[in-house]
């Protein structure tokens, strides 16, 4: 893998080699499956989390809209006998929330999500910002934080040495069209919209005309994290606009930000076929989460922005 001489750290490879890099490996991941959601009416349930454990059930929690909108809630849905996973009585409803993610922080569940829209200084059109809440129960979920204005994709983790690391996504001058940052602190309480717009950027993951994020961090036996991110690109414009969004993953010391080459890890047609929000986002993945649990790895994720799916892989984290 050819390195940067300047960092050290590996050089930005294309989407598109990166592809063919996962399609000629071995073995290739089983066909998924999607997830069926009742109670919702005739909206659209997609950019779920992975399953999690809160409160003494087993949720989802995932984004909720209509067709026509961008215009969403979050919802916690539980899994009944039949299969389908449906609101959960006891859970809140968090409006304006987008793409949710989840971690737990010092036996606390800690939520997040995009909040769309919202008005910020100095922009006529909507904007968004991620909001955090904590809690160790549903009655006890609160308010934690409100990131960067126009920052999408922060994501939380308890680290080996119980301080948090935070991953950012800054877009425009420093982040381009989007690249992952990463810092820790001290602990929930010390972690400010400010301490993550100064997280440093890791060098040498996206081409210029390229962007990424990450979705779900998971800490590993050897104190090092494991990045369950995406990948992406676009081409056209306008009507005939088509974005490409894929699953990857890497690793990260969180110790000096040194990480591992990107491998994207699934593509859409390892998914059924579902019609998406719009024609230009049939190619879009969102990683959810990754369930790796009993010796089995499974993704979730978000298809199309219509729909969400589960596809059972490789651990990509097993060697760590």
């Amino acid at each position: 893998m050819r390195q940067n001489e300047t960092t050290g750290q590996p050089d930005a490879i294309p989407t598109k080699k990166l592809l063919a890099d996962f399609r000629n490996r071995a073995p290739a991941p089983d066909q998924g499956e999607l997830l069926h959601f009742g109670g919702v009416g005739d909206r659209d349930v997609y950019n779920i989390t992975a399953p999690f454990s809160f409160d003494g059930k087993t949720f989802i929690a995932g984004r909720v809209e209509a067709r026509d909108t961008e215009s969403a809630e979050t919802v916690f849905f539980a899994r009944q006998a039949d299969g389908i996973w449906r609101p959960h009585p006891n859970a809140p409803t968090f409006a304006k929330l987008q793409d949710p993610c989840i971690t737990s922080i010092s036996g606390e569940l800690v939520i997040g999500g995009v909040e769309f829209p919202v008005e910020l200084p100095g922009r006529d059109a909507p904007g968004w910002r991620m909001s955090f809440y904590r809690g160790t129960n549903f009655e006890t979920l609160r308010p934690l934080l409100q990131g960067p204005d126009h920052m999408k994709d922060i994501r939380l983790v308890e680290l080996a040495n119980g301080r948090v690391g935070v991953c950012s996504r800054p877009q425009g001058t420093l982040g381009g069209r989007g690249q992952i940052g990463f810092a820790t602190v001290d602990s929930l309480d010390e972690l400010t919209a400010t301490a993550i717009d100064a997280a440093p950027l890791l060098a040498g993951q996206f081409l210029s005309e390229e962007w990424g994020g990450a979705n779900e961090l998971h800490l590993l036996a050897d104190g090092r994290l494991g990045v369950l991110g995406h990948i992406a690109w676009m081409q056209g414009s306008g009507l005939k606009e088509e974005k490409h969004y894929y699953p990857m993953t890497f690793i990260l010391d969180p110790s000096n930000n040194e990480h591992s080459p990107l491998q994207i890890i699934a593509s859409r047609n390892d998914f059924p076929d579902t019609a998406p929000k719009r024609p230009g986002l049939r190619d879009v993945i969102f990683s959810g989460g990754l369930l790796r649990e009993s010796g089995e790895t499974w993704l979730y994720a978000g298809l199309g922005d219509a729909a969400a799916g589960r596809v059972h892989i490789v651990d990509p984290f097993s060697q760590y």
